[in-house]
């Protein structure tokens, strides 16, 4: 009895460190699932993977959504465009994750390490991109771009979704002229909706482990307000440096895990 004790809370310490060093990643450009879901299986190699996923996105959403929180303080949140980029991205990951049910995603996995790269290669020959806030946009046309980017992503999110965060940064600053840190600050609120959705997807089926998601989202919450602060201090430059180093990360990662798999 006291072995297994002792066994539960190693496992708890685990998945708990694992999740604030996500939750820190993931509060400035996205990519803390690259830590923490793989911790997650690691330490429970026996359980089903939906409900490792389900557990992920339970601990997750608290960090992202108080990222936004935080961001909104010191950033200027252009919020009627955001709103219907949460609201679409919310819907399509509901459609995606409803998708991935009749249609499997594997055709994504060889496709995804080329699309990562050509995001990589873009961002590192266009030395400027994203280091001055300037929006190509405003009113309805601005609404309209967001709600799209939303719309794909999220539905992107909900059918497979690893890189998430990443594109909807790179997005908001390519297509709608943000600075690295304004994006990452959007992102956070379109990614805030889209983890509702598959939680929301997950609590429903019961693939959630709610005496691991308590701990696992007070150490996401603390990264994430330790990941916030220092994007703020240290502004842009370090946020497009993060996101190179999160973009080149999730192509060694995909890469893996459709030609060596």
């Amino acid at each position: 009895m006291l072995v297994e004790c002792d066994n539960g809370l190693m496992e708890l310490l685990v998945v708990s460190v694992a999740s604030l060093f996500a939750g820190f990643v993931d509060s400035i450009v996205g990519g803390g699932g690259l830590i923490l879901v793989p911790a997650l299986f690691a330490t429970f190699p026996s359980a089903h993977p939906a409900t490792l996923f389900g557990t992920n996105k339970g601990a997750s959403v608290w960090g992202t959504a108080f990222a936004t929180w935080q961001y909104s303080q010191r950033v200027q949140m252009r919020w009627a465009a955001l709103w219907p980029a949460a609201a679409a991205g919310l819907l399509a990951s509901f459609a995606g994750a409803w998708l991935v049910t009749v249609v499997s995603p594997d055709f994504l996995r060889k496709l995804l390490p080329f699309v990562l790269g050509l995001v990589l290669t873009y961002t590192l020959l266009k030395k400027d991109l994203g280091r001055h806030h300037a929006p190509r946009f405003s009113g309805l046309n601005e609404q309209l771009v967001a709600a799209g980017i939303g719309c794909v992503i999220g539905f992107y999110d909900g059918f497979f979704g690893p890189g998430t965060g990443s594109f909807l940064v790179f997005l908001f600053v390519r297509l709608l002229g943000y600075d690295f840190l304004s994006a990452s600050a959007a992102a956070k609120l379109i990614n805030t909706s889209t983890n509702v959705a598959a939680l929301a997807l997950f609590v429903y089926k019961g693939h959630i482990w709610w005496h691991f998601v308590v701990a696992m989202a007070v150490a996401n919450v603390a990264g994430s307000f330790l990941g916030t602060r220092m994007a703020l201090k240290h502004g842009t430059g370090f946020v497009r440096g993060v996101f190179l180093l999160v973009v080149s990360a999730l192509i060694m990662k995909t890469s893996f895990d459709a030609f060596m798999r």
